[in-house]
């Protein structure tokens, strides 16, 4: 059994989602997610009936509008995607670079879901103008259509009825967020949103973010906040400032593919912050753990019984 997963992102906390997991308090109200992207924290809560209700938000309207599409119109988005597939066989690069052409000027959820599928290492770039401006990878044609359908089928069946949609500006989004539900949080990276080739739509500002989990915690809010990390000895991202009162913990997210292709054996970890608010609950309802599971490393000296029980 695996979480299916139809929209392929770079960045995409896919492998480290059950770790992530393992944070969440038992009473979760609405898991939220302000920069969902692939939504795969979601969708492993949503498998592993982590939670029951969604919200999942991102600024990327036509990203949103495939989500929609996914859940709403399973078939409908496969049989478009499936169309698009066979249609390029036999002159894949010029059929690439139309439908990026044609995603551009309309916005269709279709075109999106194949550039996806087929651009260089599942990597999404805009330019300047914002338009999608990623190569394809010449190497492959892109996932096969009826693996593509399942994916799509078993995440429409997971999430349709329980998840709300939306594409706004996440500060406005939060404002709505109760006292019982989880967010979770994966906004860009520092130094991944530069205006030149920018990996996301839209960029977030490390003091605009931290004056956002500001208001979150004076608010109480119990929160995860995926944000910066290291590879080896390289650290990625300026830290968060200690006076907002999160336990920080690194979880081990495996061989840098990068680091290896140079012939340097260096693991990569990413951080993970927890909000006050979401210690307390666990705490509350975690006592019988005595520590963090074998993936889980403790850079602050700090320990899962050490989290619980302080």
């Amino acid at each position: 059994m695996r979480v299916p997963h139809p929209i392929p992102y770079q960045g995409s906390k896919r492998n480290i989602a059950k770790h992530i997991l393992s944070f969440f308090p038992t009473d979760i109200g609405t898991l939220v997610e302000p920069f969902a992207g692939s939504a795969a924290v979601s969708l492993a809560a949503a498998f592993y009936g982590k939670a029951k209700r969604f919200h999942i938000n991102d600024i990327n309207r036509p990203l949103m509008q495939l989500w929609r599409e996914i859940v709403d119109h399973p078939k409908r988005i496969a049989n478009a995607y499936r169309g698009l597939w066979r249609e390029q066989l036999g002159d894949e690069r010029l059929f690439y670079d139309k439908v990026r052409d044609e995603f551009n000027r309309c916005k269709r959820p279709e075109h999106l879901l194949y550039l996806l599928a087929r651009c260089v290492k599942a990597s999404v770039r805009y330019n300047e103008e914002g338009e999608f401006n990623q190569s394809p990878d010449n190497r492959r044609n892109g996932r096969e259509p009826d693996s593509m359908e399942e994916d799509i089928v078993s995440v429409s069946a997971l999430l349709r009825s329980r998840v709300k949609i939306t594409s706004q500006d996440y500060r406005e989004m939060l404002q709505s967020v109760r006292d019982t539900d989880l967010v979770y949080m994966d906004p860009p990276y520092q130094g991944v949103c530069n205006r030149r080739d920018s990996r996301y739509s839209s960029s977030v500002a490390i003091q605009e973010i931290t004056e956002t989990l500001k208001m979150l915690v004076d608010c109480g809010t119990s929160f995860i906040l995926s944000y910066d990390g290291r590879c080896g000895n390289k650290t990625y991202g300026r830290g968060l400032p200690h006076t907002l009162g999160l336990a920080h913990i690194e979880i081990e997210a495996g061989r840098s593919t990068q680091a290896t292709l140079l012939g340097r054996e260096e693991v990569t970890y990413e951080s993970v912050y927890l909000s006050d608010a979401l210690v307390r609950r666990l705490r509350a309802e975690l006592r019988s753990r005595v520590e963090f599971p074998k993936h889980i490393r403790k850079p602050l000296q700090l320990t899962f019984g050490a989290l619980i029980n302080a």
